[in-house]
């Protein structure tokens, strides 16, 4: 214990070379001592100058590298979005042509003739119409209500503006073609006269 104590108050030998036992040292100690390196004051303020330009550098490396990948994933959920719109539209547009198809069934049914109306023929066209309403209203598709409404150039589309003495101005006369929403979007606005 003395012998270390006595090692560590006596000055290095500035002749041997580093990391190299001095008189007295095993080589792990020699290996534990400190390398000294002497550097002009001149050369030595230009190395810190060139390591505070080099830290400069990698915080605008690091910062424009941060904004690149917050606009990547602005760009990733951009697509995304971009995506499902172009799903939805494909979609409604699917429906829309369905939509056709269920205006004629109703048609059809409200004029069958009355001979015909109990006809199993006719209640297999009632069945079907009433399949294709549970698979539009499976896919969320609901009528849009115009009846005895306020006209809302948003859901409605005026095909006549008429006198009328029953329906208070600005209200819906008649639906002549039922229009239809999913969620908030309307998919086909309800076509209707509309009182003056």
């Amino acid at each position: 214990m003395t012998d270390k104590r006595r090692k560590k108050t006596q000055p290095p030998d500035l002749n041997g070379e580093p990391g190299q036992p001095q008189k007295g040292e095993t080589m792990e100690e020699a290996q534990d001592q400190p390398e000294i390196v002497t550097l002009p004051l001149k050369d030595y303020a230009s190395q810190l100058e060139e390591l505070d330009d080099l830290r400069q550098k990698a915080d605008e490396f690091s910062d424009g590298w941060q904004r690149e990948r917050a606009e990547f994933a602005n760009y990733r959920k951009r697509v995304a979005r971009d995506e499902q719109t172009q799903r939805e539209n494909v979609r409604i547009d699917v429906i829309r042509k369905y939509l056709d198809v269920h205006d004629d069934l109703e048609l059809a049914i409200k004029n069958m003739p009355p001979a015909v109306r109990n006809d199993n023929w006719a209640d297999g066209i009632e069945l079907i119409y009433q399949k294709l309403l549970n698979i539009l209203a499976g896919e969320g598709i609901q009528p849009i209500p115009a009846e005895n409404t306020a006209f809302d150039p948003n859901l409605h589309e005026a095909i006549s503006h008429e006198e009328n003495g029953e329906v208070e101005s600005g209200h819906v006369i008649e639906i002549v073609q039922k229009g239809y929403t999913i969620g908030e979007r309307v998919i086909r606005p309800a076509r209707v006269r509309v009182a003056k």
